[in-house]
């Protein structure tokens, strides 16, 4: 057995005297733009690893947010060690002068490849998921409040993160949830699918509704903008919303036989403006090029038969050095005259963004 050396030495910053240190989470090849961005703001780079950041602050700061930091803690140090008990000490050692107990224990694996690749999909896995039960087991309730590892947080509550760099490799950290994604482990949504989902395209649009904060409702109508085969269709359907899907791709038959389902074979843009008439909601995911898919949005929005109140739009990157064009993209939509718009790397997404706009009533 062997200990790593603490990356930063156990201080408390979240009592407000001291640097500030952090450790972030993302996808894996997101990392360069997250270190950009927060090296901005006067962070300075420390240990790293795909999907994974860590950096001090001289001062007591914020901690670091943006689009593509899914997560973010106030890190407590770090142990590797090939015994899971020893590990268990270093991360006993780092808390024991904090405010006890926590409300959470959150516990992750980093991203070990790209979303999507290889079908990975990101969250815990059933190494984390086995670390979590030692933790919980170990800590017990003096220094935890939860009784199961990994629940989603509510507001203002504490959370005690352990990610793991590799399963021999634990940072420690801690923070307090405020946005939905600061409840959820790890930044990733929990999700239990009524059915089998017909596509992954399920899951990112399952977490886009959540994260936008939009009020879907069951009789609200929705259109999806490059629907095949329907993995979103199906989340909106299980939802209770009516929905009309436009792509000129083939719709699975789960959803295309639904009778809550219009399918229109079609471009968008090729489309008359009365078939948008009564939508509340439009979620788009087009394989097409951003400036491509804001034109036909913005031609559906500003028509005078939209009573569009929020829009879900996947922008495609291609590549992470593309997150440049992200203002410029932001500077188009201001000029719909939004009332509010959040652009966010969903833990879903691939090479990719989303923005949730909401369009004044």
């Amino acid at each position: 057995m062997s200990t790593a050396p603490q990356s930063f030495p156990q201080t408390d910053s979240s009592s407000g005297a001291g640097p500030t240190f952090a450790m972030l989470s993302c996808a894996h090849g997101a990392e360069d733009v997250v270190k950009e961005s927060i090296a901005e703001t006067g962070w300075r780079l420390a240990f790293s690893r795909p999907g994974f950041v860590t950096a001090k602050h001289d001062d007591p700061v914020p901690l670091p947010t943006g689009i593509f930091i899914r997560t973010t803690s106030r890190s407590l140090g770090s142990a590797k060690s090939s015994d899971g008990d020893e590990l268990i000490d270093r991360l006993v050692e780092a808390i024991s002068p904090l405010s006890l107990p926590f409300d959470h224990l959150h516990v992750w694996p980093r991203d070990r490849v790209p979303v999507g690749r290889f079908d990975f999909e990101p969250g815990g896995d059933e190494v984390s998921n086995a670390v979590a039960e030692r933790i919980l087991k170990r800590l017990g309730p003096e220094r935890l409040r939860c009784s199961t590892a990994n629940e989603i947080a509510q507001p203002s509550q504490s959370v005690l993160d352990v990610i793991l760099v590799t399963p021999s490799h634990w940072f420690f950290g801690t923070h307090t949830a405020t946005t939905l994604p600061t409840r959820w482990p790890g930044g990733v949504q929990p999700v239990a699918p009524e059915y089998e989902p017909i596509s992954r395209a399920y899951y990112k649009a399952a977490e886009a509704i959540a994260w936008s904060g939009f009020d879907l409702r069951p009789g609200d109508l929705a259109v999806e903008v490059g629907s095949a085969p329907g993995g979103a269709c199906g989340r909106l359907l299980e939802m209770g919303l009516d929905v009309i899907g436009i792509d000129p791709a083939d719709m699975d038959p789960r959803i295309a036989d639904h009778p809550r389902f219009v399918h229109y074979p079609a471009r968008a843009g090729d489309l008359p403006r009365r078939v948008f008439r009564g939508a509340k909601w439009m979620l788009v995911d087009s394989a097409v090029k951003p400036d491509a898919t804001l034109s036909t949005v913005r031609n559906i929005v500003e028509s005078r038969e939209s009573s569009i109140r929020g829009c879900l739009i996947t922008m495609k990157l291609g590549d992470f050095e593309r997150a440049s064009q992200i203002p410029r993209w932001r500077r188009e939509v201001e000029r719909w005259r939004p009332e509010r718009i959040e652009i966010r790397h969903l833990a879903r997404n691939r090479c990719e963004v989303c923005f949730a706009v909401t369009m004044p009533t």
